[in-house]
């Protein structure tokens, strides 16, 4: 068989495109979790004084790793919810997020929806949360995407971090889910180097000069840029 048509079948059903997408940066402008725990610490003013109060903890933690502060703010942000009551609070802020136009990728949006219309089979491999990304798309009218994203767990005081889904991690979930390549992924950061090396054509979105670089330094070839607005 044809290193090609080994590719396809490898990728999904022959002579349908498996196309990636990044979500945060490349359909979204800016860290959708990030917008929604920032909104949890303002309806919660409490959260915040529990936050400066966690300060020696977080000074502690941040020589070792920067995402042990990051994981303790999101526990923070998080106490107290279960997972149903989780799932409805992230609901309710995607329902308030799709309102800002401005937020979102105008023509990230426009070409994912093209991929769709050619019949390519679309995934969102993103590093935002499961239940919060599902939700934002469906509330942009977005149906029939797969989507792959990290996921929370319940625990005693609520719901938190179970699986970042960054960098090879991806790559280690799509795997899960039966891929080894793809035919376009598009990515905006470093951290998507190892998604965009299996792609027959990689796309970095509103890439620096410098960043085009250091990842076409990780691929080991050139990438398609494009500036999405």
């Amino acid at each position: 068989m044809p290193t090609g048509e080994m590719d396809a079948v490898t990728a999904g059903t022959v002579g349908q495109r498996v196309v990636l997408f990044d979500f945060d940066g490349v359909l979204i402008h800016g860290d959708a979790f990030y917008l929604f725990m920032r909104e949890r610490y303002r309806r919660a003013p409490w959260r915040g004084l529990l936050a400066l109060l966690c300060i020696p903890l977080l000074l502690l933690q941040l020589p070792f790793s920067r995402r042990l502060p990051v994981r303790t703010l999101v526990r923070i942000a998080l106490l107290g919810l279960g997972e149903q009551r989780y799932q409805a609070a992230a609901n309710a802020f995607a329902a308030t997020l799709v309102q800002r136009s401005r937020q979102f990728c105008r023509d990230g949006l426009q070409t994912l929806r093209r991929h769709q219309a050619a019949g390519d089979r679309v995934i969102v491999v993103t590093g935002c949360e499961h239940a919060l990304v599902s939700g934002i798309l469906q509330q942009l009218g977005l149906a029939n995407l797969e989507v792959l994203a990290s996921q929370l767990r319940r625990g005693w005081l609520g719901m938190r971090p179970r699986w970042h889904n960054v960098g090879r991690r991806k790559v280690e979930k799509l795997a899960q889910h039966g891929l080894t390549a793809w035919q376009v992924a598009y990515g905006d950061s470093i951290y998507d180097a190892p998604m965009l090396k299996l792609a027959a054509e990689a796309v970095l979105v509103n890439g620096t000069p410098t960043l085009c670089k250091k990842i076409e330094k990780a691929l080991g070839r050139a990438v398609t840029r494009v500036e999405w607005f």
